[in-house]
């Protein structure tokens, strides 16, 4: 059974209520608020204000229940709240992961406010290139392999650009296909491209080129496999001497 009291604790297993809300504060990194969610939870409130807790830390800034906070202070409603002291970014983040599950947008956003240099390089790559995250990521990381891992690094903020130059290069090579090839920025082709731009073998300038003799020949592939294969009869038409690019 939990306490309710006035005054601030530091007692995780006691709930206080207050209607100060300047007390508490944003803590920093944490994701941008939705003002969706926070319309659909004042519509809630509204109609039926149930018991709800916040989690705050020592400084009280705010670990759990940002857009309820939000919500609860529009509607100038008492908000309880309990002090788990020590608390930061990373039970921040494992809380959302347990209810709203953060984006790579929310990671990326976190990260870059907190001043690592990866996440502000990275926000600045996929702004300017347009990619999605599934693309930037490997891109950045000059890999095509361990997507999985990759994921998992992002989200604890220990990912790291690789070579910025070599990514730049890369995306604008991609990008010289947008014209020709409707799904340029697909996982699967961005990966198949990645994977090319590595073998000595292949030219960019002569697939451009192979591209703009059969401009319908490119399509739609379900995997990396099936885009590389199609790339190599598309790379090998009309040239005397084949190559394999898939291995």
């Amino acid at each position: 059974m939990f306490n309710t009291k006035k005054e601030p604790m530091g007692n995780p297993t006691q709930v206080h209520t207050t209607q100060n809300y300047s007390m508490f504060s944003p803590i920093d990194g944490n994701r941008n608020k939705n003002e969706l969610h926070i319309t659909r939870l004042k519509k809630s409130m509204q109609e039926n204000y149930l018991f709800t807790t916040i989690t705050v830390n020592e400084k009280f800034q705010i670990i759990d229940g940002q857009h309820r906070f939000e919500a609860i202070k529009s509607l100038n409603l008492p908000v309880n709240y309990v002090v788990c002291k020590g608390y930061g970014l990373k039970e921040v983040q494992i809380l959302n992961a347990n209810s709203k599950t953060w984006n790579a947008d929310d990671y990326m956003e976190g990260y870059a406010k907190l001043g690592n240099p990866h996440y502000i390089k990275y926000k600045e790559f996929k702004n300017k290139y347009g990619f999605g995250h599934n693309e930037c990521l490997p891109m950045l990381s000059d890999t095509t392999r361990g997507n999985g891992k990759l994921q998992q690094l992002f989200k604890r903020g220990e990912f790291r650009i690789v070579d910025l130059m070599r990514a730049e290069k890369n995306a604008k090579k991609i990008l010289q296909i947008k014209n020709l090839y409707s799904g340029y920025n697909r996982r699967s082709f961005v990966a198949a491209m990645l994977f090319l731009f590595k073998k000595p073998e292949f030219n960019h300038v002569e697939f451009v080129n192979k591209l703009k003799l059969q401009p319908s020949a490119l399509t739609d592939c379900s995997n990396t496999e099936q885009y590389l294969l199609l790339i190599e009869k598309i790379y090998n038409y009309h040239r005397k001497d084949k190559v394999s690019l898939r291995y």
